[in-house]
């Protein structure tokens, strides 16, 4: 029996399929300008470009039956319908970016006529701005892609640069108790604060458009640009914020199961240790995952409440992929790495939320294939918040836990 692929695969394989269409149609006309036409060759090519645009055909049918029951499988408080201004911004927004695809220079023309003088300037060059329902789409996927920014503290900002202000857990002194009800009051101590930065950043990725896609449903051409672009945002902003775990304070090397507990129990300040957690790679996993305790049980245990997922002593285990969070040492002697910590109060998301969408088919290479590229722009920044709320471990190997109990030997009277 075959694994039921989901809407996001169904939507990549019917993208990659029109494409080979594409190609093969491609392959058909430069084979009719050739020289040494062969109708054997022709016939080939005919019958793999009508497989696939069958192939294709199915695909999309499979995509639209796959949405239509995700939306029956949406929670209660997740179904709400847009109204008649959402629907018609929807509908604009799609028809401008056909437009913007299909005829980029013309669409720039208009952009630039349209333009408001009290914009900040990065934007009126942005091209089309994504509003703000498609947004939220774009954020719905985004949690479903494994992404390291629903664990980090996210502010939304509107400006370019700016400033906050942050007092450390570690550094809150408490108010002075006053016996006397007459008593002078005492000023308090001044409190050590934290000046954090942020700047925004400019992050963008190009994909090519095919044919197909412009011929399509609106419904379709969202559920493809939403998905592309959620994969970029969490590829981008997972990168940032895992360089930003690299910079925390380092503990000792692990090298037994106690070292995890002692490292659970002291590492972070007790007031954030309820909200900590504990985050490693695949491999890391993998290696904890095979440690066991004097009985030969597994130490890691599942939790109840998420499949595929494990705690150790109440704490969620995070795991994140290899490439994006690689093991230290080398290939024969592989360091995993083990963080502990509340990353919401180590770490903060500055999200401009703006992101953009602009078209070429003449730079970028599109001119020469004869082929449209699209460009999205995410604006953000990641910055660390307080370096005393996340800790970071390694490992080689952690030992299996030795039995402690003991026998008395007895003496027949």
């Amino acid at each position: 029996m075959g694994v039921k692929l989901t809407v996001n695969q169904l939507n990549e394989a019917w993208i990659a399929s029109g494409d080979k269409v594409t190609d093969f149609n491609d392959q058909i006309n430069m084979a009719l300008n050739d020289d040494n036409f062969s109708a054997e060759d022709m016939s080939e090519l005919k019958n793999k470009r009508d497989n696939e645009k069958v192939r294709r055909d199915a695909l999309r049918e499979q995509l639209v039956e796959a949405q239509a029951e995700q939306v029956v499988n949406m929670r209660e408080e997740e179904q709400v319908p847009l109204n008649k201004s959402e629907n018609e911004l929807k509908d604009k927004f799609v028809k401008d970016f056909v437009n913007m695809v299909r005829n980029p220079m013309a669409f720039m023309n208009t952009v630039s006529s349209n333009t408001n003088n009290g914009t900040d300037g990065e934007d009126s060059a942005a091209g089309l701005t994504i509003p703000q329902d498609i947004r939220t789409t774009i954020i719905t996927l985004v949690r479903q892609f494994d992404s390291l920014q629903q664990y980090v503290r996210v502010e939304n900002v509107t400006t370019l640069s700016g400033s906050r202000v942050y007092e450390k857990w570690t550094d809150i002194t408490p108010l002075t108790r006053m016996d006397a009800e007459d008593g002078l009051i005492p000023n308090l101590d001044n409190p050590r604060l934290t000046i954090i930065k942020y700047l925004i950043g400019r992050y963008a990725g190009i994909i090519t458009a095919t044919n197909s896609l412009l011929k399509d449903t609106a419904e379709n051409i969202l559920a493809w640009l939403s998905s592309w672009i959620a994969k970029k945002v969490v590829v981008s902003r997972n990168k940032e914020i895992i360089a930003l775990m690299g910079a925390v304070p380092k503990k000792a090397t692990i090298t037994n199961f106690d070292d995890v507990i002692t490292m659970i129990n002291t590492a972070v300040d007790p007031a954030i240790i309820a909200t900590s957690n504990l985050y490693t790679n695949q491999s890391g996993l993998n290696k904890l995952a095979l440690v066991k305790t004097a009985e030969g049980k597994y130490l890691l245990e599942p939790d109840p409440t998420k499949p595929n997922t494990y705690i150790v002593k109440g704490k969620r285990v995070i795991v994140i992929a290899d490439r994006w969070l690689p093991n230290g040492g080398t290939a024969n002697a592989p360091i995993y790495p083990l963080y502990y910590g509340d990353m919401s109060q180590a770490i903060t998301l500055f999200d401009r939320e703006n992101m953009s969408l602009l078209a070429t088919n003449i730079g970028g290479g599109a001119y020469e294939t004869d082929t449209t590229k699209i460009r999205v722009i995410d604006r953000f920044d990641v910055q660390a918040t307080d370096s005393e709320a996340l800790v970071a471990g390694s490992f080689a190997a952690i030992a299996d836990q030795v039995g402690n109990l003991k026998t008395t030997a007895t003496t027949a009277g």
